[in-house]
C-alpha cells in the first residue's frame, strides 16, 4: 500500500520522498482506516489532492477517503494516542465466497462467553512476551491493553465473531496471537484460565496458534485532536 501511494504522489510531485504511516501491517492484513502524513511543496486543497491521488491509485484496491491539513509537528505514528483493530472469524461448514481472504474461517462454533472471560485476563498493563513475535523489534514487551471485546454477528449459514481490540500501541503479531489463543478457548481445548497462565508465563512457547493475517483489519487510529475535523494523509 505505501509504495502505491508514494508512486501516486510522485505523479503530482516528481521529487516526492515518502509518507509516514500510523502503523505497519503484515502481508495479508487489511486496513480500513490507516492514517499517513506527508509534506507537499504545492498548496493543494484537501479535496483536489484526494481526487488526484485516487485517480493515480487506480486500479489498485486502495482509496484515500479523507485528506486534511495538519500542523507541522503532527506525525501519523508518533502523535497517535490509540490504535484499534478488528479481527473477523467466521464459523460455518460451507466455504466462504464473497469474504474469501477477508476472514478466518473455522468449522465449529466458538464459546463466546469463555473467550470473553479469557480475553478479560489480558486487559490492563502486562508483559506480553507470550503474544509477541520472535521477530518483534519493540523496545519492551510491556504494553497496556485497553479493550478486547468479542461481538457475534449473524452470517449466512453460520456466525461471525468480531474481536475489537484497542491499545496505544501493539507488539508484532500481538493481536493475531491473542485471537489464535482465544480460538483455543472457544473450541474448548483451553480454559480461560489456561490463557491467563499463558500470559503469566511471559514465554512465546506458551502462545497458542497465531491466527492468519487475512482476518485482521487496522480499524482506526486516535489522536489528541482529530486532524480531519479541519478537513494530508
Amino acid at each position: 500500500m505505501q509504495g502505491c501511494i508514494e508512486n501516486a504522489l510522485r505523479k503530482l510531485q516528481p521529487d516526492f520522498d515518502s509518507i509516514a504511516a500510523a502503523g505497519r501491517t503484515d502481508a495479508g492484513v487489511h486496513a480500513s482506516a490507516q492514517v499517513a502524513h506527508c509534506d507537499m511543496t504545492r498548496d493543494w486543497t484537501p479535496f483536489k489532492l484526494s481526487e488526484a491521488l485516487n485517480h493515480h491509485l487506480r486500479p489498485h484496491p486502495i482509496a484515500v477517503i479523507d485528506v486534511a491539513r495538519v500542523p507541522e509537528d503532527f506525525h501519523a505514528r508518533f502523535s497517535a494516542t490509540e490504535r484499534r483493530y478488528l479481527f473477523r472469524v467466521v464459523s460455518r461448514r460451507a466455504p466462504v465466497t464473497h469474504d474469501k481472504g477477508l476472514v478466518w474461517q473455522v468449522r465449529k462454533r466458538l464459546d463466546v462467553d469463555a473467550m470473553q472471560k479469557g480475553a478479560n485476563y489480558l486487559l490492563g498493563k502486562h508483559d506480553f512476551s507470550t503474544f509477541r513475535s520472535t521477530m518483534c523489534q519493540g523496545k519492551t514487551p510491556v504494553k497496556t491493553l485497553d479493550q478486547l471485546d468479542i461481538e457475534t454477528v449473524e452470517y449466512p449459514s453460520g456466525i461471525e465473531y468480531r474481536f475489537h481490540v484497542r491499545a496505544r500501541s501493539f507488539l508484532h503479531n500481538q493481536v493475531r496471537s491473542f485471537v489464535g489463543s482465544l480460538e483455543h478457548v472457544g473450541m474448548g481445548s483451553w480454559t480461560p484460565e489456561d490463557l491467563r497462565d499463558a500470559l503469566r508465563a511471559a514465554d512465546r512457547a506458551a502462545c497458542g496458534t497465531v491466527a492468519p493475517p487475512h482476518g485482521l483489519y487496522l480499524a482506526g487510529v486516535g489522536y489528541p485532536v482529530d486532524p480531519f475535523l479541519d478537513g494530508l494523509v
